[in-house]
């Protein structure tokens, strides 16, 4: 099959449903497509895989036995950007916002045109694959470096050398928001919304994650750099 944008060939999408005749079908009609496949029935099987393979995409059911597709998608959310596009029984659109918001890339609905699903994951990869080729994958404030591909970051000192910054995950993220824009303000509640989007935490959960930061950033050298704006939230000020 010749198609007019090939760049989704050859992709691994990691189709997870427990009806082996769905999941049979829409593994056929991706493969059909030129698209690599994995599959798995439940959510155990289904974050093994995911970590072991790390596929391109994740076509997840949200009712599956033992682990269900919400709590697959928290886990996968917390370790890793890979697109997902939630799978439901259910036209809620509850359901829909909380999967969104908790970065599922896309929804769709049973029952569905299995070529339709098709074309929303080559939607997804070429929408996701654009946006990783706009923003460069080093970003670069005062002295720190910050590599999205490998969500690490690190000091430059005056002679070139960098040091790794030991961060959690969250602490990464708190800190590329904020150096996304330097000198911007975030309240406690944007940084929430960014960095735990899964999560029920009060805001002033971020405090904690913040201070453990700027601890960190201070062992690295670089601990004034994240100012607090009394009353409002945070920013990162490269020439402090």
């Amino acid at each position: 099959m010749t198609h007019p944008d090939a760049s989704h060939l050859n992709r691994l999408v990691l189709v997870v449903e427990d009806e082996g005749s769905l999941a049979d079908i829409l593994v056929a009609y991706l493969q059909r497509d030129g698209l690599r496949t994995q599959h798995a029935d439940n959510g155990l099987t289904a974050l093994q895989n995911f970590r072991q393979n790390r596929p391109d995409i994740v076509l997840l059911d949200i009712r599956l036995p033992g682990i269900d597709g919400v709590d697959v998608l928290k886990t996968i959310r917390a370790e890793s950007d890979t697109p997902v596009i939630m799978v439901t029984a259910m036209a809620d659109d509850v359901d829909k916002l909380v999967s969104l918001r908790m970065g599922a890339d896309d929804y769709v609905v049973k029952p569905f045109n299995p070529a339709e699903v098709v074309a929303r994951v080559r939607a997804v990869l070429r929408r996701t694959a654009a946006a990783g080729q706009q923003r460069p994958s080093i970003l670069r404030v005062g002295r720190l470096q910050i590599d999205r591909s490998a969500h690490a970051a690190s000091v430059r000192d005056d002679d070139g050398t960098t040091r790794p910054l030991p961060l959690t995950l969250t602490e990464y993220k708190l800190l590329e928001t904020l150096a996304n824009q330097p000198r911007r303000c975030f309240t406690r509640s944007d940084l929430v919304e960014a960095c735990l989007p899964e999560s029920d935490a009060l805001d002033r959960v971020i405090d904690s994650h913040l201070s453990k930061l700027r601890r960190k950033l201070e062992v690295g050298g670089c601990g004034d750099m994240i100012n607090t704006v009394r009353g409002i939230g945070y920013r990162l000020w490269p020439e402090s």
